[in-house]
């Protein structure tokens, strides 16, 4: 019989304390599902009323990454108030 550890450690599926190995970007499997898994970290939008625009921004920077051409937000990214 196998020790409660080992039990453990393979029902974790290579997991350690319930959390992934290694903290990489949101994926977003399988594609067109419109699901994600995780949100998008070090990421923040904000909405222009003038331009009616989103712009997501670098949170530890600061400095504006990219800009959408459509009225919709970025999925998955947290928004600024």
């Amino acid at each position: 019989m196998r020790s409660a550890a080992k039990a453990a450690a393979s029902r974790d599926n290579g997991r350690l304390g319930g959390r992934p190995r290694a903290l990489g970007a949101a994926t977003n499997p399988p594609k067109g599902d419109d699901h994600r898994k995780g949100a998008v970290r070090n990421r923040s939008q904000v909405h222009d009323p003038k331009t009616k625009d989103w712009s997501k921004r670098d949170a530890n920077t600061g400095r504006f990454m990219d800009h959408k051409s459509d009225d919709k937000p970025f999925k998955g990214v947290r928004k600024e108030k």
